[in-house]
C-alpha cells in the first residue's frame, strides 16, 4: 500500500481534478474549469482511487454521486486545497509588494551607526509599509542559518555562496589628538608606534605599505590602554589625548579640520578596506529586498568618500 506521502507527492493534480468534479457535479464542467479535456479527468480519478485504493465516485451513463469514502474526502481535501491557494497567494505577495520585514546585519560603529543607518531612515520613509530590523553584533553570521537577509561588513571576502556587492573602498588613516602628541611626541615611522599609546579595536598588528612603493609594507604590534570594537569609543578616546588611533578617515575628517586630532606618516599609508553588502544567491528575492539593495548600492558608495 502506498504511504500518504507517496500518494500526495504523486496525485496533487489528481486530487484537484477530483474536488472540481465533485463540486461541478460533472465530468465536463470539472475539464472545462481546469482547462482540461474530459477524458483525461476521468483518467486521473481513476488513477487516484487506484492509488487510495477505494472508489471516491460511483459513476454510470447518466449520473455520478460521491461514495461515502468519496463525501469524507472531498470534504478535507476542498478545505485543504483552499488553504494551500491561500498560501500560495500570500507568498506571492509576499515576493511582489513592497512591505513586509528585512532583517539587517551591519558592520557596527560610526561607519554602521551615522552612515549605513542614516541611509536605512531615508529608505524607511520612503517605504512605510517596510520595517527594518537593524543589528550591530560584531560576530559573523552566517547568512545561510540566520534570520538576517542582508549582511554589511568591512574587509575581504572569502569564498561563499553568497552574493557580495562592493559598496566602495574606506581610507583607513592614523590619528591622535594635538595634546596626546605634545606629550609622547609624533611617531615618524610605523616601527615607533611600539613606544606609544595605541588605542585598538579587535586588530593589534597593524600593516602598513610605502606610499610610494606598495610592494613595501612593514607590520608593527602596538598596545595600550583601551581595546574596544567600537569606533565612536576609539574616536572619543583619541579626542581626549588618551592615545594614537587608526580609524576610517571619513570618522575623522572634520576633526583634523578643526584641529583637534592630527595624522601621522606621510609615507606611509594603510590599504583600503572595501566594504560588502551579502545577500543569499536567490534568483526569488522580494521585492522590498530588491529595493533597499538598489537603494544602499546607489546611496553608500557617494557617502564613503575619496
Amino acid at each position: 500500500m502506498n504511504t500518504n506521502k507517496e500518494i500526495l507527492g504523486e496525485s496533487l493534480s489528481d486530487i484537484r481534478a477530483f474536488v472540481a468534479i465533485a463540486e461541478t457535479g460533472s465530468f465536463s464542467k470539472a475539464a472545462e474549469s481546469l482547462n482540461a479535456s474530459r477524458a483525461h479527468m476521468s483518467r486521473q480519478l481513476s488513477q487516484l482511487e487506484t492509488r487510495l485504493g477505494v472508489q471516491l465516485i460511483i459513476r454510470t451513463t447518466r449520473s455520478q454521486r460521491l461514495t461515502v469514502a468519496g463525501e469524507t474526502f472531498f470534504s478535507r481535501c476542498r478545505a485543504a486545497l483552499s488553504q494551500l491557494d491561500e498560501a500560495i497567494t500570500l507568498a506571492n505577495n509576499d515576493a511582489d509588494q513592497m512591505r513586509g520585514h528585512i532583517a539587517v546585519n551591519c558592520v557596527g560603529g560610526i561607519l554602521g551607526e551615522s552612515l549605513i543607518g542614516d541611509a536605512i531612515h531615508a529608505f524607511c520613509a520612503r517605504n512605510t509599509e517596510i520595517s527594518i530590523e537593524l543589528d550591530f553584533s560584531s560576530e559573523r553570521v552566517d547568512l545561510v542559518q540566520s534570520r538576517f537577509d542582508l549582511v554589511l561588513r568591512m574587509g575581504a571576502l572569502a569564498d561563499s555562496v553568497l552574493i557580495g556587492r562592493e559598496l566602495g573602498d574606506i581610507k583607513i588613516g592614523t590619528y591622535a589628538s594635538p595634546a596626546y602628541f605634545a606629550r609622547k611626541g609624533k611617531p615618524s615611522h610605523p616601527k615607533e608606534l611600539q613606544q606609544h599609546d595605541c588605542l585598538t579595536g579587535s586588530v593589534t598588528k597593524w600593516r602598513y605599505v610605502k606610499s610610494d612603493d606598495p610592494t613595501q609594507h612593514t607590520d608593527v604590534e602596538v598596545h595600550g590602554h583601551l581595546q574596544c570594537k567600537n569606533g565612536h569609543v576609539l574616536l572619543n578616546a583619541a579626542l581626549q589625548g588618551n592615545g594614537i588611533c587608526r580609524l576610517p578617515a571619513l570618522y575623522c575628517t572634520s576633526y583634523e579640520t578643526e584641529g583637534k586630532l592630527e595624522s601621522v606618516f606621510t609615507e606611509w599609508k594603510v590599504d583600503k578596506v572595501p566594504l560588502y553588502l551579502l545577500y543569499h544567491r536567490d534568483r526569488h528575492q522580494p521585492a522590498r529586498l530588491k529595493a533597499l539593495i538598489s537603494y544602499l548600492v546607489a546611496n553608500i558608495p557617494a557617502k564613503l568618500g575619496d
